[in-house]
């Protein structure tokens, strides 16, 4: 039996829908990405006198083809140690450099260029200077600058912020999911403004060392803050009022604490320059709200222009919205605790 569906429901189901194929689609590009980054970690002790961990990640038994090429004259004090921990391999090695500085050479990471990952790349100079990195198979480089500059460090942190929220498809599901429950413009400003501010909030404490919740936990509860939304979603299509519809700002606030705690775990990955903090995480979080607002707005005007489509769909159909973001974030819940079971985490 078929029947003529509201547009809004249909609009609803496209957009679920759409999110359902890009997020398992996010889950068979996470094992090739290998969910977990590189890392080249670089510590000047005294001058010329530098600590390189190298932490590589493994599939299976083979670890992946990566090779940092540091500076040539780096002269090696000793053979490196060698350990292997859960999902990746690591390697620490101390060197003397005959130049006695880093600025202005340039590190790359032989190999990345042919693997769908990512590299975080952290330095920290005896002077207090500090520099930090994405490098990409795209742009598997980066040459030491004497000091960051502050449009620099503006810049290249607003970058990382929106990369990080566009990327970052349990985020962008849960915002979905609210615009799905969330109806008229004044509360769905109320409800993004109230997850603005509580994710702005635990970002900045996490961030200054005042806060610290271990990134397990807070992931779980993120997924599950979705599980919450996807029953509220049927709640509303069964035609119950739940407390999302009643309150969308207090829900919003109570679960964007927690991710601001992801947002501030991904900005801990990549380090904040010790002399530019406040401006590093403004900035940050400036990317993170630009990356909000540009997906929040194309949701609204992609369910805009389906609202005036009318199409013809199966009865029950409504189902594949909460079912399809249920399911999802339930599967990364169980993903992220079995993880922290096995120690992968």
């Amino acid at each position: 039996m078929r029947r003529r569906s509201d547009p809004s429901t249909w609009a609803n189901i496209a957009a679920a829908g759409l999110m359902l194929v890009v997020g398992f689609g996010m889950v068979t590009a996470a094992q090739a990405h290998e969910i977990r980054p590189g890392l080249l970690d670089i510590k000047e002790s005294e001058s010329g006198l530098f600590s390189v961990t190298w932490k590589v990640p493994t599939r299976g038994d083979a670890v992946l083809a990566l090779q940092p090429v540091l500076p040539e004259d780096w002269v090696p004090l000793g053979p490196p140690s060698e350990r292997r921990v859960p999902g990746a391999w690591i390697q620490t090695a101390t060197y003397r450099s005959e130049v006695g500085s880093i600025v202005g050479e340039m590190l790359e990471i032989d190999g990345l260029s042919a693997l769908q990952t990512d590299v975080l790349l952290r330095i920290e100079l005896a002077d207090g200077t500090s520099h930090s990195a994405i490098l990409r198979p795209s742009d598997p480089t980066f040459l030491v600058p004497p000091l960051a500059s502050k449009s620099e460090v503006m810049v290249s942190y607003w970058r990382m912020g929106m990369t990080h929220i566009l990327e970052g498809y349990d985020h962008l599901l849960f915002l979905l999911a609210l615009l799905l429950i969330v109806t008229g413009f004044w509360q769905l400003l109320q409800t993004v403004t109230a997850f603005t501010v509580a994710h702005s909030v635990t970002l900045g404490l996490a961030t200054l060392g005042f806060v610290h919740v271990p990134p397990t936990p807070t992931e779980a509860m993120i997924s599950l803050s979705i599980v919450f939304l996807a029953t509220e979603l049927v709640r509303k299509y069964q035609g119950e009022v739940g407390l999302t519809e009643r309150r969308p700002w207090l829900v919003a606030m109570a679960f964007g604490l927690f991710h601001g705690l992801g947002f501030a775990g991904a900005l801990s990955q990549v380090g904040v320059p010790v002399h530019e903090v406040p401006l590093a995480l403004l900035m940050f979080n400036v990317g993170v709200e630009t990356g909000q607002l540009v997906f929040v707005v194309g949701v609204v005007a992609a369910l805009a222009a389906l609202r005036r489509v009318p199409l013809t769909v199966p009865q029950g159909a409504w189902r594949l919205a909460p079912y399809s973001i249920g399911a999802l974030a339930a599967f990364w819940t169980i993903q992220r605790v079995v993880s922290s079971i096995t120690g992968e985490a």
